[in-house]
């Protein structure tokens, strides 16, 4: 597609993830504690152990909210990957509805996230759309990291295997994935959290 420049060469191999946020303060039935962030970090840094992702080579695509996208965007910049990172909406708009809620050190990890990465605001690329910014943004993430062949594509997600918050959540990018013919890692919150 015209509207993705693809700095350096093809690459090897392309992870895409998707996975739940931190859950917010008020959120009546947890779904993704604090507390489990460095089970989460732990899991999604042996994943990509798992699947041989290491390197310039290999290209990391994922969404910048806290939680899951944050902790896969820090362990791809521990193994060198090339990161893309993908808005859903506006920067600030998105910040505040996807990451400041927490508490302050994820802002900064966004900020240092994406100095490392090749920062993508679909709103801004593609133009005004009455698509559900988040399910777009979850299609355009997979029309690009199934750009190079679906055979290059492992999807790695860190899910509780049900329905989302609103449209565009982990299962729509699985179900998305699983159409096209990806790899696809699954991280299963309800065992990874006992």
């Amino acid at each position: 597609m015209a509207f993705h420049e693809h700095p350096g060469p093809f690459p090897r191999k392309v992870v895409l993830f998707s996975g739940h946020m931190i859950d917010k303060p008020d959120r009546p039935t947890p779904r993704f504690p604090a507390s489990k962030e460095k089970v989460a970090a732990s899991e999604i840094g042996r994943t990509l152990d798992q699947i041989g992702a290491a390197g310039a080579s290999d290209l990391a695509i994922c969404g910048g909210a806290c939680g899951g996208d944050l902790l896969f965007a820090e362990a791809a910049i521990a193994r060198n990957l090339r990161l893309e990172l993908y808005l859903p909406l506006p920067e600030n708009e998105f910040l505040a509805q996807s990451v400041d809620f927490a508490n302050a050190d994820w802002h900064q990890r966004y900020l240092k996230a994406k100095a490392a990465a090749q920062l993508h605001i679909t709103p801004n690329e593609l133009g005004p759309s009455n698509e559900d910014p988040f399910e777009r943004n979850n299609l355009r993430m997979l029309d690009v990291a199934t750009s190079f062949g679906a055979e290059k594509l492992d999807f790695v997600c860190l899910w509780n295997g049900e329905g989302g918050d609103g449209p565009g959540g982990t299962q729509h990018l699985m179900q998305a994935v699983k159409s096209k013919g990806g790899n696809t890692y699954w991280l299963d919150t309800t065992k990874l959290w006992t």
